[in-house]
C-alpha cells in the first residue's frame, strides 16, 4: 500500500511540494567550492558554489549536458574535480575514494541482483559491515518496513512493479545509513500515476530518516514537487538556486524562467516608476488598448531601461466582457486545447503576437458554457504582481 502524502502544500504552477524541515543555522553540511570538471577540452562543470543543509531533499535541475549528472559523481567520488573543493559534513572530500564517503548513490537503473531476493538486495551492502548476522537480518526487516515491501521479501525483482522496485533499490541505499543519499534521475523509468505517487513515498521516506538527498533530474514538475530548494544548471553553470517559489515566481535570468514551467515574452521600454513600473511593451498596442503595461517594480530599474517581460500562462484571466482595471488587451482565440483540469488558450493580439492563456475549468463539461471558442473575441487581464521584469 502506497504512504500517505504528508506534509504537502500548494506549490508554484499547481506543483505540491512537502514543507522544508528545519534546517540548521550552524555550517552547511555540503559545501561545493568553486568546482569544475574538464573531459579534455570540454568543460562540463564551471565554478560551481554550492551550499546544502543537513536534512535537505536538494534537486538539480537541467536539460542534458548541463552538468547535474557530473556533479553528483564528483560528491559521489567517481570523478575527481578539475579544480575546486567538496566538503562533506565539515571534511575535505579530496583523495577520498567513494567507498569511504559517507554517502551512497542509488542510479537511474536501480542496479538490482535479479538472482536474489527482494531481502537479499536490501542486506547486500550489509555483508561487509561490522554486525551480527541478528542485526544485518533486523536492520534489513526495518528497511523493507520502511519502504512498505515486507511482505514481498522473498520475491525476485522481476516478480514485484516498477515502482516496488524503484524502493527496493531505496532500501538498499538506506540500509548502511549513509549521511547523503544521491538520486540520479530516481522516477525516470516510472510511468506518470507511479511517478507523482513515488514522489511523495520519497518525501515521507526522506522525512522519516532525516538523511539528506540530493536528487539530478531534467523534469521540472518532479524537481518542484520533491525539494526543498533546486539548483537550476546551464551549460555547465548554476543560473539559480532557491525554493521552487522562488525560481518559478521571481526566476532570476530569462533562462530560468524559460526552463521553469510556460512563458510568454515580450520586449518593453520602462516608461516611468513610481509605486508600479510603466512598461511601453508594443506587442500589446492596439485600437483598445494604449501598448503601456503596469507592473511591480524590481530592484535597479531605470527609465529608458530596456526590459523583458514576462507573464505566466495561469496569470492571464479571460473573459468575453471587457474587465475594470489595469493591464487589459484585447485578442481573438486562434487555438484551444482541452486537458480535462484546464483548457490552454492562444490568443492573437491586434499586433500578431501570441499569449497563451491557462483557465481552470471548474464545472463539469456541459454544465456551463466554455469561457471562450476558436476565432472568439475575449478580453485578457492580469494583476501588476503577476508580470515579472527581467533585465537580460
Amino acid at each position: 500500500m502506497p504512504l500517505e502524502p504528508e506534509l504537502q502544500r500548494g506549490g508554484p504552477g499547481g506543483a505540491a511540494h512537502h514543507s522544508p524541515r528545519p534546517l540548521s543555522q550552524t555550517d552547511p553540511f555540503i559545501r561545493v567550492e568553486n568546482v569544475s570538471k574538464s573531459f579534455g577540452t570540454f568543460q562540463a562543470v564551471k565554478d560551481v558554489s554550492l551550499t546544502i543543509e543537513k536534512g535537505e531533499i536538494f534537486a538539480l535541475l537541467g536539460g542534458s549536458g548541463c552538468g547535474k549528472t557530473t556533479l553528483l559523481r564528483m560528491l559521489a567520488g567517481f570523478e575527481d574535480p578539475s579544480a575546486g573543493r567538496i566538503f562533506i559534513d565539515g571534511q575535505d572530500m579530496t583523495g577520498v575514494p567513494p567507498w569511504a564517503r559517507p554517502v551512497h548513490m542509488m542510479f537511474q537503473s536501480y542496479a538490482l541482483f535479479p538472482h536474489m531476493t527482494v531481502e537479499r538486495n536490501v542486506g547486500y551492502g550489509l555483508q561487509h559491515e561490522a554486525m551480527t548476522a541478528a542485526e544485518r537480518r533486523d536492520r534489513v526487516r526495518e528497511m523493507l518496513e520502511l519502504v512498505q515491501l515486507a511482505p514481498y521479501a522473498g520475491r525476485k525483482p522481476h516478480q514485484i512493479s516498477g515502482g516496488q522496485r524503484q524502493r527496493v533499490a531505496l532500501a538498499r541505499a538506506l540500509a548502511r545509513a549513509p549521511k547523503l543519499l544521491l538520486l540520479d534521475e530516481p522516477l525516470a523509468a516510472l510511468d506518470k500515476k507511479l511517478r507523482e505517487q513515488t514522489q511523495f513515498e520519497l518525501m515521507n521516506i526522506q522525512d522519516k530518516t532525516g538523511v539528506t538527498f540530493i536528487v539530478v533530474t531534467h523534469d521540472q514538475d518532479e524537481a518542484m514537487t520533491l525539494s526543498n530548494r533546486i539548483a537550476v544548471m546551464d551549460k555547465g553553470q548554476v543560473r539559480q538556486v532557491g525554493t521552487p517559489t522562488d525560481v518559478y515566481e521571481y526566476p532570476a535570468s530569462r533562462f530560468v524562467a524559460g526552463f521553469i514551467g510556460a512563458i510568454t515574452f515580450f520586449e518593453g521600454v520602462v516608461e516611468s516608476l513610481g509605486d508600479t513600473a510603466r512598461i511601453a511593451v508594443p506587442d500589446f498596442a492596439g485600437p483598445q488598448a494604449t501598448g503601456t503595461v503596469q507592473a511591480r517594480p524590481t530592484a535597479g530599474l531605470k527609465p529608458g531601461q530596456k526590459v523583458t517581460l514576462a507573464i505566466r500562462p495561469e496569470k492571464f484571466s479571460i473573459s468575453r466582457h471587457r474587465p475594470e482595471g489595469p493591464n487589459v488587451l484585447a485578442g481573438v482565440v486562434r487555438d484551444l486545447g482541452y486537458f480535462g483540469k484546464d483548457s490552454l488558450y492562444r490568443v492573437a493580439l491586434p499586433s500578431g503576437g501570441l499569449v497563451s492563456v491557462h483557465a481552470v475549468n471548474a464545472r463539469r463539461a456541459g454544465e456551463a458554457e466554455r469561457v471562450a471558442d476558436w476565432e472568439d473575441a475575449v478580453w485578457l487581464s492580469f494583476d501588476p504582481s503577476a508580470a515579472i521584469l527581467l533585465g537580460e
